[in-house]
């Protein structure tokens, strides 16, 4: 009997190609959120409303989408999924950020909705999807755990009033983590869910923030309604939407947001510079436990 053919290279070095990518993709999106919570922290020290900000989102993140479809064509996506992404990833969470910095600083935006991220994600694809819990994976998440708790231990006492805010951060992270676990579910494709994001929410949105919401766009800057709207429009929604369906589709959501638990710890420490909102050596230990959570949570055996 002859002896069965090798394996062609191609099937053993996919797989670790395919991880690798996503690797470098949740890692994109920490480095987009950061610039996120940092940017939306910005803006509610600028003359506009969270509204305001919410309506630059859309309008730049449209322009990008017709870009793409000029380059990839319409998405193809089924009405009631595009439905459900947009509920999460484009209105949930961007309003309920926006509208929560206006009461909490940066690392309370950066606790509540990437840091629990992980958590939130996990409690979902364990009560929807009956998906389990192996020992490194709790382990994982108890050290991000602990490290988000000290990071919030040392940054929260000095903003008492806070807790508006951080109800409404704790509503993105839901937001986020159905849109995850959608995506996951449903295998959208990057570009398309990319492409239906960007374009979609401006025709629900504006007409809402123009007859309806208050405004004080009108008394901000250029420079500033440009910057908004370019990061916003497509940082948030066109780059980091597209690397973190990429990532999820890779990794898989439990791994991709247990990388992008890195975002408070970087965005508490970028603050510390930009915005004046300083960090102890208590945040600080906490940013160090967090990063080795996500080395454990990256280094689990693909399930």
């Amino acid at each position: 009997m002859p002896s069965p053919a090798p394996a062609a290279p191609g099937s053993i070095a996919s797989p670790a190609r395919e991880r690798l990518t996503g690797l470098l993709c949740a890692v994109g999106v920490v480095l987009v959120w950061t610039g996120f919570l940092l940017a939306s922290r910005l803006s509610a020290t600028q003359p506009f409303t969270p509204w305001d900000v919410a309506a630059l989102r859309y309008s730049g993140a449209f322009l990008v989408g017709l870009a793409l479809v000029a380059a990839f064509g319409w998405p193809r996506i089924p009405p009631l999924r595009v439905l459900g992404l947009m509920a999460g990833a484009a209105f949930g969470f961007p309003l309920a950020s926006y509208a929560g910095f206006t009461f909490a600083p940066t690392a309370h935006g950066a606790v509540f909705m990437t840091g629990l991220l992980p958590f939130v994600t996990a409690g979902l694809a364990t009560l929807f999807f009956g998906e389990g819990w192996d020992r490194q994976k709790v382990v994982s998440l108890a050290v991000v755990g602990i490290g988000i708790g000290l990071l919030a231990a040392d940054t929260f006492g000095s903003h008492p009033g806070a807790w508006r805010g951080d109800v409404l951060f704790l509503l993105g992270c839901c937001s986020w983590a159905s849109f995850t676990l959608l995506i996951r579910r449903w295998r959208v494709q990057a570009v398309a869910a990319t492409t239906a994001l960007a374009l979609y929410p401006v025709f629900l949105y504006l007409p809402v923030w123009w007859l309806f919401l208050p405004s004080r766009l009108a008394e901000a800057p250029l420079g500033a309604v440009a910057f908004q709207m370019v990061y916003h429009g497509l940082f948030a929604v066109v780059v980091a939407g597209f690397l973190f369906t990429r990532a999820v589709n890779a990794l898989g959501a439990a791994r991709t947001t247990t990388v992008t638990a890195l975002t408070p710890a970087l965005a508490a420490l970028a603050a510390w510079p930009l915005l004046g909102e300083p960090l102890g050596w208590v945040g600080l230990l906490g940013v160090l436990l967090v990063s080795a959570g996500m080395v454990l949570g990256v280094a689990r055996r693909p399930s």
